[in-house]
């Protein structure tokens, strides 16, 4: 950051801020939340009270209107800790209140949204189904309108925050087949029939994870988001962000892992020299920077497009999928280097190496990313 030109004071100042929030909330429970499958509720509270939550909501709301380039800030000092699935749950409102914000009614944003950016209410966001992972167009969990109410049937998976979140913003179907069949509406996470149960995962241990199940809940028809149809929509509006977010999180993952394999490959010594003056660890290391530099290069190209009002849709696929492919490379190579050591729980290198997949393939498949990219180049 120290010589990009995209980051000013105010950025640095807040880089400062989330720094020592990670140093002193997060870093020293990390093994033992991922042990725990899961961290205190009151942490959604001691980040809201360093402007976490609110950053880029309504001021009106308790948030902090600011540009992307604040959230990649964010998100690349969290990936310090190395505990992503901390990382996923406490920031599941980024995905799930944005379309409360843009979309829900002025009564249910002044209800609801105050709540969540204080942190002392959860925002999750359901769309992913069993028989559909990414395909938004053909879901099935349907809302039938019945008075001031929609009746609610059918299931949702893979929902982060999704055994305990408050508000559940969740894609229905209330028309017909195709993606103008979609709506969004904001399900109470009290709300009767609705029941959940918990997953259990490769990595993002310390975040909880769920299957959904809705059994004629009645939703009040005043938390439709937006107008029935409009759904499809608003949730494509969310993707540019998210996936600018997860490739910020799966870069600053790399950063760590080259940085953690750096310290140990000075310490430990083999063969009567340390570790880092072998040539072919040297070699490893300077193959990790090389593809860290290159993704951080057009992460932050691509958020400042996305700041003057552009939309490069294939360039953010591509983005994803290069952080991803970053990630699992310096993950691999870091573990290799620390040898039995990294195969160890309880160190970041290892944490992260159970991560790889879930960003793979969270946000949409790196397959999904090409075949999107390929449509908006025209190929």
């Amino acid at each position: 950051m120290t010589n990009s030109p995209f980051y000013n004071a105010d950025h640095i100042a807040f880089r400062d801020v989330i720094r020592r929030f990670v140093q002193n909330e997060i870093e020293p429970f990390a093994t033992e939340w991922d042990e725990a499958s899961g961290f205190p509720r009151e942490l959604y509270e001691k980040a809201a009270a360093i402007g976490l939550l609110g950053l880029g909501f309504p001021e009106e709301y308790g948030g902090t209107p600011c540009d992307q380039f604040m959230w990649i800030v964010a998100t690349q000092e969290l990936a310090r800790a190395a505990a992503g699935g901390v990382s996923a749950s406490l920031n599941s409102h980024s995905i799930g209140a944005p379309p409360i914000a843009r979309a829900g009614s002025p009564e249910l944003k002044a209800r609801v949204l105050p709540e969540i950016l204080s942190g002392k209410k959860i925002s999750a966001l359901a769309i992913t189904e069993p028989s559909g992972g990414s395909d938004v167009a053909n879901l099935r969990t349907r809302a039938v309108r019945d008075g001031d109410h929609y009746v609610v049937n059918g299931e949702k998976t893979f929902i982060t925050s999704g055994m305990r979140a408050d508000y559940i913003t969740t894609a229905v179907r209330t028309g017909g087949e195709g993606p103008g069949g979609v709506s969004l509406l904001l399900i109470p996470g009290d709300t009767p029939g609705l029941t959940r149960t918990p997953l259990k995962k490769m990595g993002w241990w310390a975040s909880d994870t769920a299957t959904l199940h809705f059994d004629n809940c009645r939703v009040p028809a005043g938390n439709l988001l937006g107008t029935e149809g409009a759904g499809f929509m608003i949730i494509m509006m969310n993707f540019n962000s998210e996936r600018l977010t997860m490739a910020a999180g799966c870069i600053a993952a790399s950063k760590v892992c080259l940085d953690e394999a750096t310290e140990y490959a000075r310490q430990r010594v083999t063969f009567g020299k340390p570790l880092v003056k072998h040539q072919v660890i040297r070699h490893k290391l300077v193959d990790m920077a090389q593809k860290i530099a290159a993704s951080q290069a057009m992460l932050e190209l691509l958020t400042w497009r996305v700041d003057q009002g552009e939309s490069p849709i294939a360039e953010i696929c591509m983005l994803k999928n290069q952080a991803t492919q970053t990630m699992a490379f310096c993950a691999s190579e870091a573990v290799q280097i620390f040898g039995g050591a990294g195969y160890m729980r309880g160190v970041k290198v290892e944490r992260i190496y159970r991560d790889v997949k879930v960003n793979a393939i969270g946000g949409g498949t790196e397959e999904i990313m090409k075949d999107l990219a390929s449509r908006q180049m025209g190929l």
